[in-house]
């Protein structure tokens, strides 16, 4: 954000091709280019669109392909942080076991965190802790 700031600031301040403005206090006002109202809503555009609208894109585009990879055996975590384990998989919706003999059907949008069979980590690979006793 400081770049950002400190680049309006100098383009701001930047002086017209043509040097200085005559020291006579009746002179007309030089118009810079970041003067102009349409010029300053454009910058502000870009600006907005590098700092917020792209990357929340960027992130919703790797979640919707995360979604439509799902297969049975993923483990996933819904938006309201429910655990569970893919079953089945329907066009808009997903079957999730929760526990024993407890299965819940889910539509895909709600699905929060994907985590696949293969990155799972199983509780026999996890490191043992060592006791201070």
């Amino acid at each position: 954000m400081k770049i950002t700031e400190s680049l309006i600031l100098f383009l701001a301040q930047a002086t017209p091709a043509g040097g200085d403005a005559p020291a006579g206090g009746d002179a007309p006002a030089s118009s810079g280019l970041l003067q102009s109202p349409l010029v300053m809503m454009v910058l502000i555009f870009v600006i907005f669109y590098f700092l917020l609208i792209r990357p929340q894109r960027q992130k919703q585009k790797k979640m919707d392909a995360q979604r439509d990879a799902l297969k049975s055996g993923d483990k996933v975590i819904t938006a309201g942080g429910m655990h569970g384990l893919v079953t089945n998989i329907k066009a808009h919706s997903v079957t999730l076991k929760v526990a024993d003999n407890v299965k819940i059907e889910f539509e895909k949008a709600s699905i929060g965190t994907v985590i696949s069979k293969e990155n799972a980590e199983s509780p026999a690979s996890a490191p043992e802790e060592k006791s201070t006793s």
